[in-house]
């Protein structure tokens, strides 16, 4: 153009750029090619242009902006955002159940089944010496059906209390601490209840079997706790 020091022609290797110049051959010309990967901004220096060829144009390099991580966004990790489940599935990770010392429930068992055991005798010997109605209470369907469960709930929990201290297996130890706890209960109760008010009295024990197995039936490794692992095992 007139008044202008820069020749154009073909094969020249210089490009005028925002009314810029440089002159033909220098080396220093801004070269603004399609598809070179770099990109001449306007009023730029040739360092501030050769610095950006880092920014990626379409079909052009796979590289990111300058101050970005090639990874994803500053301050993210590459494999899961900050606070996510590291879940694959996006669910709660399951929680293990907390498990007591085997030794420790297994002996709470075998106190629950002395209880059991002691109840059950309690109630049977009531029932023959008792009378009602000129006969032992023993003789009535209903407080035979009592003395009978009681009998089956204590040889049931008894077996299970014998394995599981052979095997020493935390979950057989689970199972004979649940039918140790429901033994003991279920037997007082209905041991007090074949004493009738008697039963109550501070001159009766069996108010204090039932008492004592209430308690241990809440020490570490039963009801819930036992029932957990019980189902972990079953569900493995």
């Amino acid at each position: 153009m007139p008044g202008s020091s820069s020749a154009e022609g073909a094969g020249s290797s210089s490009a005028a750029v925002g009314g810029s110049s440089a002159a033909a051959g220098s080396g220093s010309a801004f070269v603004a090619a399609a598809g070179s990967g770099s990109a001449a901004v306007p009023g730029s220096s040739p360092v501030e242009a050769a610095g950006s060829s880092s920014a990626a144009a379409p079909g052009g390099s796979s590289e990111t902006a300058p101050g970005r991580s090639s990874e994803g966004a500053p301050g993210r990790s590459s494999t899961t955002a900050p606070g996510g489940d590291p879940t694959p599935s996006g669910l709660p990770v399951a929680r293990a159940p907390r498990v007591a010392d085997p030794v420790a429930v297994l002996l709470t068992a075998a106190e629950q089944l002395g209880t059991a055991a002691r109840v059950c005798e309690l109630a049977v010997q009531h029932a023959g010496t008792r009378e009602q109605f000129g006969q032992p209470i023993g003789a009535f369907q209903a407080v035979k059906h009592l003395c009978a469960q009681m009998l089956v709930r204590t040889e049931t929990a008894r077996a299970a209390v014998y394995a599981a201290a052979v095997t020493a297996d935390p979950v057989d130890v689970a199972a004979a601490r649940l039918l140790a706890d429901e033994a003991a209960e279920r037997g007082a109760r209905d041991c007090l209840q074949v004493h009738g008010g008697m039963g109550f009295t501070w001159e009766c024990e069996v108010q204090l079997h039932l008492k004592r197995a209430w308690v241990r039936a809440r020490r570490g490794g039963g009801g819930a706790e036992s029932e957990e692992l019980l189902a972990v095992d079953l569900l493995a």
